[in-house]
């Protein structure tokens, strides 16, 4: 069973600043550092940022429904300011998915404002077609919001 979910944040600070932090480690950090009572630690296993960077995400115990998963940064697009990153062990593929894919766009309305826009895209095995409920765009509206504080906290 294949779906899709997305979420859009308005940030009144230019594109090309909010890409500096959504194309970089720069928001693992926020993340680690914003939603510390869910995730534990956020690991880098392998690279620096760029595609093909592993990143393992340790979640504090009985908060979600698994203790960990690891994703690879499997695209970055700086002319058109997307990122995909894709579940590659545990979290939702030890739960009967086939894959678990994060797009993050950073899309410019103007000189001085963007919006940012998450969309997962999952295939989870008929078998285990009830845990598509798990999926939800929340957490990374969550995270589109630290972001945005973090990053006009540094703009003024």
């Amino acid at each position: 069973m294949f779906g899709t979910i997305s979420g859009e944040v308005e940030v009144n600070a230019p594109a090309s600043l909010v890409w500096e932090v959504y194309s970089s480690l720069q928001l693992a950090a926020i993340v680690e550092k914003g939603l510390n009572d869910v995730i534990e630690k956020i690991e880098v296993v392998e690279g620096d940022g760029s595609v093909g960077t592993v990143l393992k995400l340790l979640f504090r115990p009985g908060v979600v429904a698994f203790s960990y998963y690891k994703e690879k940064f499997i695209m970055i697009d700086h002319e058109k300011r997307v990122k995909d990153v894709i579940v590659v062990e545990g979290g939702y593929l030890d739960i009967g998915f086939h894959r678990y894919l994060v797009r993050l766009e950073v899309i410019e309305k103007d000189e001085k404002s963007c919006i940012t826009k998450s969309t997962i895209e999952y295939d989870v095995k008929e078998d285990y077609a009830a845990n598509a409920s798990l999926v939800s765009i929340d957490p990374l509206m969550v995270v589109m919001k630290l972001a945005a504080i973090h990053i006009l906290a540094k703009t003024k």
